[in-house]
């Protein structure tokens, strides 16, 4: 087994353990979370958190894996990379930076194939203050009932229908409207929800109790699905600010291949999102000056990734579907968000380590 795949799991269960173990090899305490839905295979799920540093460390970096469920077969292993790196931590802790890992941020899609939480919430487009009024997405209206049609694979009606509202309207307009998320719909893609979900109210423990200590806090948040394979796209996750974005480039890349994208200005291969994660940051952490990004590594092409998501959202309505299909569609969505080569995996781990030190070097300056 090469040392990149040594890092990373086929299963939620077998990442657990893994992170698990890793944690425990470096000397640190781990502190579950446990999910009050079972995995796929009956396991406990749980939201783990490991610091690597000291309590009073008032620079802070975050490292999250599996906002996205089965998004966290990518972040676990640079989770488990990192805290097998000697000289990472090392440096980390000569600089007074703590690093604080929280393993499957969405434990349930990430045991069960899927992208969204038990509540069929997307969990990144779920950080709302829900005492207000929540966005409109009028366009994923006209396209809900389309998304998911009553049988999969989709009849070649819906196909067309999908092909030319794509042929007329562009591709870019066609992922906008589907992944800016979406209020209306609880049985949708990309659904928001209408309160907190369990994660959310999680993370926020978690943030609440390692973050409130800092001056500075980074957070490296890992995605996969979009962009070029293999690429670690580095968007700014952090509000529309000057200073911010500024200081986040000046860390990570102003431009070249490590340029820092921002949804704001459309340099970013997402399009532009509300409801994001990172607004956890500045309601639980106010006194520390925040900066963040989401690094996105890309796996297969966007349509492919879409078709994947409207697979799982169907199997979602249906959970009587035949083992057969269902074993099928979970496939399609844990390839279309992961890349089961070594080559890819180098890819992820090289990108990470780069984008950790940085971190690391950024909060120490």
């Amino acid at each position: 087994m090469s040392a990149a795949r040594a890092a990373f799991a086929s299963s939620y269960g077998e990442a657990r353990q893994k992170f698990l173990r890793a944690a425990a090899d470096a000397g640190l305490a781990c502190e579950a979370k446990t999910h009050p839905v079972a995995g796929l295979q009956g396991e406990e799920l749980a939201m783990d958190v490991a610091r690597d540093g000291e309590p009073e460390a008032s620079n802070l970096l975050v490292l999250t894996s599996g906002c996205h469920g089965v998004e966290g077969f990518c972040g676990s292993g640079v989770q488990v990379a990192a805290l097998r790196d000697a000289e990472l931590r090392r440096r980390a802790a000569e600089a007074g930076v703590a690093i604080l890992h929280v393993h499957a941020l969405n434990p349930y899609g990430f045991s069960h194939f899927g992208r969204t939480t038990h509540e069929n919430i997307d969990l990144n487009r779920n950080f709302h203050d829900f005492g207000r009024p929540l966005p409109v997405n009028a366009d994923y209206r006209e396209l809900h009932e389309l998304l998911v049609p009553a049988s999969w694979p989709p009849a070649a009606d819906n196909r067309r229908a999908v092909g030319q509202y794509v042929a007329e309207r562009g591709m870019a307009h066609y992922q906008a409207v589907i992944s800016r998320g979406q209020y209306e719909y609880p049985d949708g893609l990309f659904y928001g929800g209408v309160a907190p979900s369990w994660s959310n109210l999680a993370l926020r423990e978690v943030l609440r109790a390692h973050g409130r200590r800092a001056g500075r806090i980074a957070w490296i948040d890992i995605h996969t699905g979009l962009g070029p394979s293999g690429v670690g796209e580095r968007i700014f996750a952090a509000r529309d600010d000057a200073a911010c974005l500024a200081r986040a480039r000046a860390w990570w890349g102003g431009g070249g291949r490590t340029k820092v994208t921002s949804i704001y200005d459309g340099s970013s291969t997402s399009a532009f999102l509300t409801g994001l994660m990172f607004e956890a940051a500045y309601d639980e952490c106010p006194q520390a000056e925040y900066t963040g990004v989401a690094l996105e590594y890309g796996t297969v092409p966007v349509l492919e990734t879409f078709e994947a998501l409207r697979a799982e959202q169907w199997l979602r309505r249906h959970p009587e579907a035949p083992r057969e299909l269902a074993d099928a569609i979970r496939r399609q969505v844990f390839e279309a968000f992961y890349t089961d080569t070594d080559a890819w995996r180098e890819q992820v781990l090289a990108q990470a380590r780069e984008a950790l030190l940085q971190a690391v070097e950024g909060l120490a300056s």
